[in-house]
Parts: C-alpha cells; structure tokens; sequence
C-alpha cells in the first residue's frame, strides 16, 4: 500500500455526524455499534483506537475516558501529564510498527464537532513528497487511506501486541 492509495470521503457527512451526532468518543466507550473502532490500548484513564476513517494508514486516536472539552484547562497538571505519557506510549508503538518517516501528534476538534479532546497520532509513511505531507497529508479533502481490512488488523494486531 502507498500513500497514494486514497478513496473519496463524504465530508458533509462526516460533518453531520461530528455535529449533531453524540459524543464520539463516549459513544464508542458506551458500545454503540454505529460508533465501534479498533481499540489498541485502554488503561484506567485513556483509550486508543484506529481512526475509522484514516487519512494516514495506522492512524490513532488517544483520548480520556472521562469526557474533556479542553485541551490544556480541562485536565489537572498531573492529569495533562497522565495524558501525554498515553499519547507517548501510543506514538512509540505507532513508530515501531510502522516505521514512519515521521508521527505527527495533533489535538483536534471543537466545540462544535467532536469536542471530546483527542490526540490524533498519524504515522506519515516514508517518501511522501514534501508537497503531499504535514497538513496536506492529514486533510480528509484529500481522501482517506484506502486501507483494507486484512491490513487494519494486521496493523490493530501489532500495536496491541507493543502496547500489551
């Protein structure tokens, strides 16, 4: 599989979703089907799973469990470094497995579309021209990962493995 390998995305729903749907993260914490991932990691306050709809191949997203709308503010100090240790770990494993040029660790969202603070952990795959990397690579605009099933699992499989 190459970078290159993208299918179109519908990002209206996708928007819908995020806006007026519930919680993402709470949902899938919950067990709601529509809101099913691949999880990765869990302890007793984090969880991590594969984004559904990756725009990297291996892409992950590392959250709290208890449900946090501000990045900085919403966590205590020793909390924001229990986080961050998480995301760590999580990146650590991404590398291992995937042998990235480089894993890009970003907190998106906002209050008007999942807002549950989030870190998306994304392994840029080596040899992505430079024009096509950073942002670019990370904009659904541009498609998601055409991953297939057998390598989602492969990919799940090894990083539960690392992070066990």
């Amino acid at each position: 599989m190459s970078f290159l390998d993208r299918r179109l995305f519908d990002l209206e729903a996708y928007e819908a979703r995020a806006r007026l749907g519930p919680c993402f993260v709470c949902a899938f914490l919950a067990g709601e089907p529509d809101y099913e991932h691949e999880l990765v990691y869990e302890d007793a306050d984090h969880v991590a799973f594969l984004d559904r709809w990756p725009t990297l191949p291996g892409k992950v997203l590392v959250a709290p469990k208890a449900h946090v709308e501000d990045v900085v503010s919403g966590f205590s100090e020793d909390g924001y470094l229990r986080m961050m240790r998480a995301v760590r770990r999580v990146a650590l494993a991404v590398e291992e497995v995937l042998a990235p040029e480089r894993v890009y660790l970003l907190s998106l969202g906002s209050r008007l579309g999942n807002p549950h603070v989030h870190w998306h952990v994304a392994a840029l795959p080596p040899g992505v021209p430079y024009e096509q990397q950073q942002f670019h690579a990370l904009m659904a605009e541009h498609g998601v990962a055409d991953v297939t099933p057998t390598e989602t699992a492969r990919i799940a499989t090894e990083l539960r493995r690392r992070l066990a």
